[in-house]
């Protein structure tokens, strides 16, 4: 029980660091983006693998809560990108190869792409029109296990692979959602009366 009480405390402060950490000219600049996407009738297709597709969902749905024009990239239902749309890629790597190929067909239609990553040089940060930094472990320290950083003096999180840049995306993306309920004057029962009835 000692392991999880420091690990979700390692977690929490080191999710609190990444998030005071983010640039506010990066936030501003994607919550416009997004509310001009709205405002001109675009969508916002949203991609993400493994635990960051997880994210992406979560986000997607509260999106559709404020009546986006909102998809996931891979479900059937998902119509073809168009000139105009944002396409919203998450990826702590910013190397995952389905991502990176998802933008490069988005960027020929014609769409607008943003990066939420930790790795501001990464071939998704090249690729990008927008991005969002969320700083997680850094690629040196996934080779090597909690006793081992210590040793070396390395005092990265316990938390494994890319948990701080997940779980510090999803809070991040919800803190965003309340700027844009904001800026559209959304109330919380307007959205829960989009919330799904079946599910």
């Amino acid at each position: 029980m000692e392991v999880v009480k420091k690990t979700t405390e390692e977690i929490l402060n080191s999710v609190s660091t990444a998030l005071q950490r983010v640039d506010p000219a990066q936030i501003k600049d994607l919550a416009d983006l997004l509310l001009d996407t709205k405002k001109n009738n675009r969508q916002v297709l949203i991609i993400g693998a493994g635990r960051s597709g997880l994210v992406g969902r979560a986000f997607a749905m509260r999106l559709m809560h404020l009546n986006f024009d909102v998809y996931v990239i891979g479900e059937t239902t998902t119509p073809a990108v168009r000139k105009g749309d944002v396409l919203f890629a998450i990826s702590g790597s910013g190397s995952t190869s389905i991502i990176i190929t998802a933008c490069k067909i988005a960027k020929k239609m014609g769409a607008t792409i943003v990066a939420l990553t930790s790795q501001r040089s990464s071939p998704l940060g090249r690729r990008c029109d927008h991005m969002v930094v969320i700083r997680g472990r850094t690629k040196d320290t996934l080779d090597r296990d909690y006793f081992s950083r210590q040793i070396l003096g390395v005092h990265e999180p316990l938390a494994p692979l890319g948990t701080i840049f997940e779980t510090a995306a999803v809070v991040f993306l919800d803190g965003l959602v309340v700027k844009l309920m904001e800026s559209l004057g959304k109330t919380e029962d307007e959205m829960r009366k989009r919330h799904a009835t079946i599910e």
